[in-house]
């Protein structure tokens, strides 16, 4: 009993910090004009070219443990090999992808941290909208009364935000458009690679990172000649390394959170850290709260944690695919 508690505790406690450390990098490696190079789509190409070499790697390690009839982690993620047929099936998702962590990032690069949840809180209004448009699916009016409160946390948070980026916020309400479309386009296209989630992890990213090319060099090509010394520093790569580590790391300790509890804890202990990451910014990052603003954040995690709370206990034709606050 004690044992599992303890790794219980472990497992969410690693959920929290992986969450909450890619935030925090992701957010340095955006503004911090000191280490890094404010080319957001050089960023994240690099992040997606990462993901995609570390699904290389475990596949191939994930054969061998499964040729000596040992049991690992590793059994999850299968030998990876680009099928140009799958690929150009995964591309509609992948562009959707490509738009969400692009307004993502920029998002994250101009508004303060502790307004980043806020920013991007529409997601769950966005998912009831195009669930109905896409899959046909209606939303009760409980659901509906939870979004309101959502609403309002991001009408006070926008109200209460001092020295307000208006790019910023606008990058986080197309981030949180993109990001309902993801999840319901992953439903749509995970039976063309066997609803194999890895496998999806791979296309998607591989598909990205071709993607984002042409858009680096036409917005991003001139930052980085201007940058040429801090693409020679290993500071900058070992940022930008361990980013995207933690971005194909919170997918593994999101799925054990999920095996460990439950999908009503995980998204409550999603929920709690986002709270925690909002408060715990004024003080890391020096940002200054008002009540409208804190009053947003608190409103936004609350309306969220009902949203989840009816979800979770709605009857199983009416719930929406894939929903949830998204995790970063």
């Amino acid at each position: 009993m004690m044992s599992n508690y303890l790794y219980v505790t472990s497992v969410i406690s690693a959920y929290w910090i992986v969450s909450i450390s890619m935030v925090y990098l992701n957010k340095m490696l955006l503004s911090d004009e000191n280490a890094s190079i404010a080319a957001p789509l050089f960023i994240t190409w690099y992040q997606c070219v990462l993901t995609c070499v570390i699904c290389i790697i475990l596949g191939n390690m994930g054969e061998v443990t499964r040729r000596n009839g040992s049991k690992s982690f590793l059994d999850d993620f299968p030998i990876v090999k680009y099928n140009l047929k799958t690929g150009m099936s995964v591309l509609p998702l992948s562009l959707i992808f490509v738009a969400m962590v692009t307004f993502n990032n920029i998002c994250l690069q101009y508004v303060a941290v502790s307004f980043y949840n806020v920013a991007r809180c529409l997601s769950l209004v966005f998912n009831v909208v195009f669930t109905y448009v896409f899959l046909g699916r209606t939303t009760s009016l409980l659901t509906c009364s939870t979004l309101l409160v959502v609403m309002v946390g991001f009408i006070s948070g926008v109200q209460g935000e001092i020295g307000l980026s208006v790019l910023g916020t606008a990058a986080g309400v197309l981030a949180s458009l993109f990001v309902s479309l993801n999840s319901i386009f992953t439903t749509k296209v995970l039976p063309m690679v066997d609803n194999d989630k890895s496998l999806m992890l791979y296309y998607n990213n591989l598909n990205a990172s071709y993607l984002f090319l042409p858009l680096i060099f036409l917005f991003e090509g001139q930052i980085l000649l201007d940058n040429r010394a801090k693409l020679l520093s290993l500071f900058f790569w070992g940022c930008m390394t361990i980013t995207g580590v933690m971005g194909f790391a919170i997918g593994l300790v999101t799925v054990m959170q999920v095996k460990a509890t439950s999908p009503l804890t995980h998204n409550m202990s999603g929920i709690a850290k986002s709270a925690f990451q909002s408060l715990m910014a004024f003080y890391i990052w020096g940002n200054e709260a008002t009540f409208k603003g804190v009053a947003g954040i608190l409103l936004v995690i609350f309306g969220s944690g009902l949203y989840t709370f009816v979800q979770m206990n709605a009857p199983a034709p009416a719930k929406p695919a894939d929903v949830g606050l998204p995790r970063k």
